[in-house]
């Protein structure tokens, strides 16, 4: 038992969908290495419309939990991981704020302190992370997506972070509604570092919701946070461009050759070749237009139905 805890009011936010396999112990492990390095805190799980015994497993907990507060934030409806994070995030009034996107106990007991203490040190978002993400299809997403942002901070897989209240209020004075926080933390000009650890476990398998949502947020992040969207309409222009011309010497060489008499063929496939690549231009653009105009019309994305103080 640490003598000395520390003063400073922790928020533990988790994010909770379907977990009652891995829920119970994974908040026996928080809370025991919360209440045993600090005086104050909150755990407060986001229980994003489970259908499983997700709540009943986190009511339990709280009876057994003394020297704390225990919330469910229930969400209205299913709605991913960023708005019931967001939803959660500002019901926090810790100093510092831990984020549990997943229930996942890989990580050595330590590394959450390891974690704390390094934000001690002028960091304002430190996060954990393994070493190699296990899904193909999160490497891919990073690769691209830091290709194509080009920032100084690269973005990866991370099992959990903490941000100062100095992060949090910096974050909510940059946009209304954060459609993908790492990305926005990336960029929110403090400073931010990683640790790097060895998982203990493989990750589970995600449902179908989860995967459609994870699906459209990469492809936001993508438009919205990088200059891929410039960068596939400055290749489509250019393919168009090359088209025009090639279908230009075509058209001259068929009049000198052959001479013919409307040209109707020629005509016909340019125009299709143009209008093929206006309309990928424009779908660009509409989906740059969709997803800003969301972001600055829309006040609160989130719908919460209410909260439940447990403790």
């Amino acid at each position: 038992m640490t003598e000395n805890k520390e003063k400073n009011f922790v928020s533990a936010v988790l994010y909770v969908h379907n977990e009652k396999e891995r829920l119970a112990d994974f908040l026996k492990k928080i809370n025991g290495i919360l209440t045993e390095n600090f005086e104050h805190y909150e755990i407060i799980c986001v229980n994003d419309q489970s259908t499983d015994e997700s709540v009943q497993v986190i009511s339990e907990f709280a009876k057994t939990v003394e020297d704390a507060s225990v919330s469910i934030l229930h969400m209205s409806y299913y709605q991913g991981i960023e708005l019931s994070m967001n939803a959660g995030i500002d019901l926090a009034i810790g100093d510092f704020v831990f984020e549990f996107d997943k229930v996942s106990g890989d990580f050595p007991d330590e590394l959450l302190m390891q974690v704390y203490e390094t934000s001690l040190k002028g960091f304002d978002i430190v996060s954990a992370a393994p070493r190699r993400a296990q899904r193909w299809s999160s490497r891919l997403f990073y690769r691209v997506y830091n290709q194509a942002a080009g920032k100084r901070t690269m973005l990866r897989t991370e099992t959990f972070r903490i941000l100062s209240r100095r992060a949090v209020n910096r974050v909510h004075s940059m946009c209304q509604s954060v459609p993908y926080r790492k990305a926005v933390y990336a960029n929110c000009g403090l400073q931010t570092e990683t640790l790097v650890y060895e998982p203990r476990e493989r990750k589970g398998a995600i449902g179908p919701e989860e995967k459609e949502m994870r699906r459209d947020m990469a492809f936001n992040s993508l438009i919205l946070f990088t200059n891929l969207g410039y960068q596939v309409s400055s290749f489509l222009a250019g393919i168009m461009m090359l088209a025009a011309l090639l279908i230009g010497v075509y058209t001259v060489a068929i009049f000198v050759g052959a001479r013919p008499v409307e040209g109707w063929t020629t005509t016909m496939l340019f125009l299709s070749l143009a209008f093929f690549g206006v309309f990928a231009i424009f779908a660009i653009i509409i989906k740059y237009l969709s997803v800003l105009i969301e972001l600055v019309f829309t006040k609160q994305q989130y719908v919460i139905e209410g909260v439940e103080k447990l403790k």
